[in-house]
């Protein structure tokens, strides 16, 4: 009898184990010699990885990695979102592909004021008013019709997989969900895929719904997604919620490929997003203000090192506020923007003695000529040296909270991206200014800020973060632990942060930052401070030798490397 209660057990245990998968293990530092895939969640970069070892390239395997991001990690991989994406190829060539959302035809400059002219809190931060139109699905299938190798249908396969069979949730993902419960409810009565009692680790996250608008984009391509069954509720769910996007908003979005912003540094040549982010601007600008510095004699974070990045960082976040914007609505003078002698003249009263007040800090002026950690970034390099960089997102954590019914994905909420009012700071933090004023079918700034990194005309880098406001700093900061401070990739990742947005007018800085007489320096120089928990999760790979290093940041549990 003992015998036979004993073998019931097991054979309960060997089901139990096949039907519910066990809680995936994150690695945040490897090295490989052929191929590698960082992304924020162990499930996502495996289907990457192998997608590689099976003969696709660097953006067939970035394509799938998206779509299995946008199940497994649904705070901010997305169907409802939209993204950027830096492309390098084998040979060199660099490309730049801009798949941010859009406001919808009806959208317009004072959506988000009252009556007296003052902005609604919250209205650009929740429900169907807050959503932009999504480029995700376009974006991908366009990158991949450009570039890809692999078959549309089997890039989709493994996202698929993991929607319909389930996967264990992360302690941190059971932890976000059982945060955002309330907003889920609120938003979504007819949806119970993520509201339980309480999520645990461990706990299966089944989402059929999902899986079948995947099977429908496998079949159809971005049609089924952007026209038919799928739109039609996306636009019902988002005018229920108290939006205003239409049936033509969807079917007309276009991603576009631009010219990456390039920008020398040293003996190196950097390759970011051009507008409407506004990361390849101001990380240039950054990048060029310091180089006339010796930062490297000076130290990782010194007294020197530190005010110097603190004072350009003002600086650049101040031209940010009042020039950037979508260059297809705004003249965006990116030339005079990185312009040496205008780099020059930013700096002219910069002064080691002191901090330079904000109220003495304006954009920089010059004749314009025509022309989050809410977030996720996945970076990519294959055995041939094809390397892509991509950041994604639907704003903040699960977007608008709105969940398309029968369909299983969220939306964005990217229209807060916007300057709701001229000098009235989103949820990052940030100001703007007639730039980035909200126009019917305009794309939204943003400081996403994807880069590949060459060194003396190879492959060196690719990284990026999410983190919001603190994405461009984030990137600087990585870049400069390398090439400046001789840090290997993974301890580039992980080192401190800190980060000035010119507003508001204090240096947000991790623990342990700073030393003990470096921090006294800058505060008798007149520099304030915050104490945050992290800045970015950095996602990067760097090639030395022919041997790839990747790592994932220890600021987020989840994230991982996988190379062959």
């Amino acid at each position: 009898m003992q015998k036979l209660f004993l073998l019931v057990i097991s054979s309960l245990l060997i089901f139990s184990c096949k039907n519910n998968p066990a809680v995936p293990k994150s690695r945040h530092h490897l090295k490989s010699d052929t191929a590698m895939v960082v992304s924020a969640h162990p499930l996502a970069s495996k289907v990457g990885i192998d997608i590689l070892k099976k003969g696709g390239n660097a953006v067939d395997a970035m394509v799938a990695t998206n779509f299995a991001l946008a199940v497994v990690y649904p705070r901010a991989g997305n169907l409802g979102g939209g993204g950027f994406m830096i492309i390098r190829t084998p040979e060199g060539a660099a490309q730049a592909l801009d798949y941010r959302e859009m406001a919808p035809a009806k959208a317009h400059k004072d959506m988000y004021l009252d009556d007296k002219g003052q902005v609604i809190e919250g209205l650009s931060r929740n429900g169907g008013l807050a959503v932009g139109v999504p480029g995700t699905v376009a974006g991908l299938y366009a990158v991949w019709q450009k570039y890809g190798k692999k078959d549309w249908p089997q890039l989709l396969a493994p996202a698929i997989e993991l929607a319909k069979n389930g996967f264990a949730v992360t302690e941190a993902e059971a932890h976000r969900l059982n945060k955002y419960k309330k907003d889920f409810v609120k938003y979504n009565s007819d949806n119970q895929t993520f509201i339980k009692d309480r999520w645990l680790k461990g706990d299966i996250l089944k989402q059929p719904e999902l899986a079948n608008t995947l099977q429908i984009i496998a079949r159809q391509g971005p049609k089924g997604f952007y026209e038919g069954a799928v739109a039609k509720a996306m636009v019902d769910k988002v005018n229920k919620s108290g939006g205003i996007m239409n049936l033509s908003d969807l079917k007309s979005y276009t991603p576009k490929f631009r010219k990456p912003i390039v920008v020398p540094y040293k003996n190196y040549k950097v390759i970011s997003m051009p507008p409407p982010s506004s990361g390849g601007v101001a990380l240039g600008q950054l990048l060029q203000i310091v180089e006339a510095y010796p930062i490297k004699q000076w130290g990782f974070h010194s007294f020197k090192t530190s005010h110097l990045m603190v004072e350009a960082e003002k600086r650049v976040y101040a031209d940010r506020a009042k020039y950037l914007g979508d260059a297809d609505y705004y003249p965006v003078p990116v030339d005079s923007l990185l312009n040496p002698e205008y780099l020059k003249m930013r700096m002219a009263d910069f002064s080691f003695e002191k901090a330079t007040p904000v109220s003495n800090i304006f954009a920089g002026k010059f004749e314009l000529h025509k022309e989050s950690f809410e977030t996720t970034h996945i970076s990519i390099v294959d055995k041939d040296r094809m390397a892509v960089s991509c950041t994604t997102t639907l704003n903040s954590n699960y977007g608008s909270k709105v969940i398309v019914d029968g369909y299983g994905f969220f939306l964005n909420n990217e229209m807060d991206d916007f300057s709701a009012k001229p000098g009235v700071p989103n949820q990052f933090g940030l100001i703007g200014a007639e730039a980035n004023a909200i126009a019917p079918r305009k794309r939204m700034l943003s400081s996403m800020t994807p880069t590949i990194v060459e060194k003396n005309g190879n492959l060196f880098m690719v990284l990026g973060t999410p983190g919001g406001s603190t994405i461009i700093t984030s990137v600087f900061q990585t870049i400069l632990n390398v090439v400046d401070f001789d840090m290997n990739m993974y301890e580039a990742v992980q080192a401190k942060r800190f980060h000035n947005q010119f507003l508001p007018d204090y240096i947000m800085y991790e623990k342990q930052c700073f030393s003990r007489s470096v921090m006294d320096s800058l505060k008798q120089a007149g520099h304030h401070f915050k104490q945050v928990k992290s800045l970015g999760i950095v996602k990067a790979i760097l090639i030395k030798n022919n041997t790839l290093e990747g790592a994932g940041d220890e600021r987020n549990k989840d994230d991982d490397v996988k190379g062959y």
